[in-house]
């Protein structure tokens, strides 16, 4: 199994129109461990640098960071800095899955103990309600019988070919139901409901925050700040484990994707999100580069770090 290591830019910058006095702030920005991915170092700079950082692994198993800056401020800079190890699945063979009225049926039994941990995915969270409405889309794709993977790709499939693209048309509030009428969205859409879908079957499924290795055009350079945050969807399958799925690019994730946290939904993984004291109105600007060790590099921005690596 062949691997790909990339190096990961995440810059953040606020900018408020009134000195902030105050600002603690809950960062999921360091790319999470697992069987296909490891992260070889990770660093986060913020200025004005914070009176207090508290470093943590979180409900789900993600590893966070709260900050607190005291100092008066009218800018907020965070740049975390990555170096990761994805690993390749390529042509694994298919996962044999058992049917997908089976799982359900399974996870939902009284008698002996169920798999717990899968089973905190099954119900409704702040940003998505199991609806009868995404029960009857789904169960287009959910016939009598039919394996759960298979299923599941069918309705991949079909979100992506029924749902355009459109980063102008949602915001994070707007609801799944709102969204199933207007069918245009972003890749947290998507995934909210694809995920809604799913729990409205009686299925686990949890939300992936991540990265996307995107492709610059045809002899162009790769540009700094010109990838972004992505999102997509696992599914509990006995036997096999948590099965990933991208319905915004109609793919099952591989070595272009690269992993940050889960959870219920994006509520529970917000790279980063907290309280401030003044301000007033602020404007925010994030970049995200990912590149490939190997690519040439292109120019470094003035906000890139300077400093080493931190190992992990």
């Amino acid at each position: 199994m062949t691997q790909v290591r990339y190096h990961v830019l995440h810059e953040t910058h606020y900018r408020y129109a009134w000195p902030v006095s105050m600002s603690r702030q809950l960062l999921h920005l360091t790319p999470r461990e697992t069987p296909r991915q490891t992260t070889l170092a990770h660093r986060v700079d913020i200025t004005p640098v914070p009176a207090e950082r508290e470093r943590r692994t979180d409900y789900f198993g993600n590893r966070v960071e709260h900050i607190s800056v005291g100092a008066a401020h009218e800018e907020l800079a965070v740049l975390a800095t990555s170096t990761v190890d994805v690993r390749r699945i390529g042509d694994a063979p298919r996962p044999q899955s058992p049917a997908w009225e089976h799982v359900r049926d399974r996870l939902h039994q009284v008698g002996p103990a169920p798999l717990l941990e899968p089973c905190q995915y099954l119900y409704a969270s702040p940003h998505i309600e199991p609806l009868a409405a995404l029960a009857r889309y789904a169960r287009l794709d959910f016939h009598r019988d039919r394996p759960l993977f298979d299923a599941t790709c069918a309705l991949m499939r079909r979100i992506h070919r029924d749902f355009e693209f459109d980063p102008e048309a949602t915001t994070v509030s707007t609801p799944l139901e709102t969204l199933l009428k207007q069918r245009r969205g972003v890749c947290q859409d998507f995934a909210h409901f694809m995920i809604g879908c799913l729990r409205s079957l009686g299925l686990p499924a949890r939300y992936v925050s991540g990265y996307l290795l995107t492709q610059p055009p045809p002899g162009q350079p790769r540009l700094i700040g010109a990838d972004a945050s992505h999102a997509w969807v696992s599914v509990f399958c006995p036997g096999a484990g948590w099965l990933d799925f991208d319905p915004t690019n109609c793919v099952q994730p591989d070595d272009q994707h690269i992993t940050v946290a889960w959870g219920r939904d994006f509520s529970d993984v917000t790279p980063m999100r907290g309280v401030i004291l003044g301000g007033g109105e602020h404007v925010v600007e994030v970049r995200v580069t990912v590149m490939p060790e190997g690519d040439a590099r292109p120019a470094r921005t003035c906000a890139e770090a300077t400093q080493p690596l931190e190992p992990e």
